[in-house]
């Protein structure tokens, strides 16, 4: 499964990498990859795949599981393709509460103590989409856990899901991307420890 989601996600340029030109982030950051899941959306087999893949891992580790939430806005579409085909309820959950009307920052229905697993489309550091699940939690649900299409690796992302006691599950991973970009001639042997090496230490890459 990780390599068959990283396989898709290169075919429809969801994510790129680019070692030796590497992207800067809104954050300054440099960076050999850059990941745009929003794409999935307007590609049935993949967003087919996708969904399957979270229903899968919800109906065999999560199958008392009674609410999916998806976070904004990447995490949206996917948790109500996942809903639909596990027939349970779906919501969503803002960075933020509304500033008018109900101010609300879960949108649908649910009701305390209701077991909810979130589904995030990227993690990176991890912050966004804890921020999300200990709201869903402070809201006074049980949050199982978050399950992403992808993730960085990022060591510091590990730490923060342990110390909130919320586990993460992902479809695929960076080590899965690079090793199914090096079977396809994407990336060359010779980038393959500059990428590792970001993932180990982002902040001094191209610095």
């Amino acid at each position: 499964m990780p390599t068959d989601i990283a396989k898709g996600l290169l075919q429809i340029n969801a994510v790129a990498l680019r070692p030796n030109d590497p992207f800067t982030w809104t954050s300054g950051m440099k960076s050999p990859i850059y990941c745009d899941n929003r794409l999935t959306m307007s590609y049935p087999a993949i967003r087919e795949l996708i969904a399957e893949g979270f229903a899968t891992i919800i109906r065999a580790q999560y199958p008392d599981c009674q609410a999916v939430a998806g976070i904004a806005t990447g995490g949206i579409p996917h948790a109500a393709w996942v809903a639909q085909k596990l027939n349970l309820p779906m919501l969503y959950v803002r960075d933020k509460a509304k500033g008018h009307g109900k101010t609300n920052q879960i949108e649908g229905h649910f009701e305390p103590g209701q077991k909810v697993v979130l589904i995030e489309d990227l993690v990176s550091t991890g912050g966004s989409s804890l921020k999300a699940a200990v709201a869903v939690r402070d809201a006074g649900c049980e949050v199982q856990a978050v399950v992403a299409i992808f993730t960085y690796q990022f060591p510091q992302a590990a730490v923060a899901f342990a110390e909130a006691g919320i586990p993460l599950a992902t479809l695929s991973n960076y080590s899965a991307l690079i090793d199914v970009a090096l079977e396809n001639g994407i990336v060359q042997q010779s980038d393959v420890a500059l990428l590792q090496a970001w993932r180990e230490n982002p902040q001094a890459f191209g610095a």
